[in-house]
């Protein structure tokens, strides 16, 4: 199977409540490499590569909350071409 990327920005009360920390989980449990990182705006940015039906799998279960501690108003993707290859699943500070 071919490997995608999808690039998301999740807007909402995402930061200080172990939203990246959940994600890599749910990433790592999707088989997905890629990371989940802090931004400067309060949103959170994750890139998700792997099967599409992974990925896809993993921006679901953004767009429907993330973390129970989380309050998600939106998500924005697009898809990404990075231009390193990921081994896992990490946080990014």
């Amino acid at each position: 199977m071919a490997t995608v990327c999808t690039l998301a920005w999740v807007h909402g009360l995402v930061q200080g409540v172990g939203f990246r920390y959940s994600t890599q989980r749910e990433g790592l449990k999707l088989g997905l490499t890629g990371y989940a990182r802090n931004m400067d705006d309060g949103s959170v940015e994750v890139l998700a590569c792997g099967e599409a039906q992974q990925v896809e799998a993993l921006i679901a279960w953004l767009k429907a909350g993330g973390p129970r501690s989380a309050r998600v108003d939106k998500v924005l993707t697009e898809p990404h071409q990075p231009d390193r290859q990921w081994t896992d699943f990490s946080i990014r500070y």
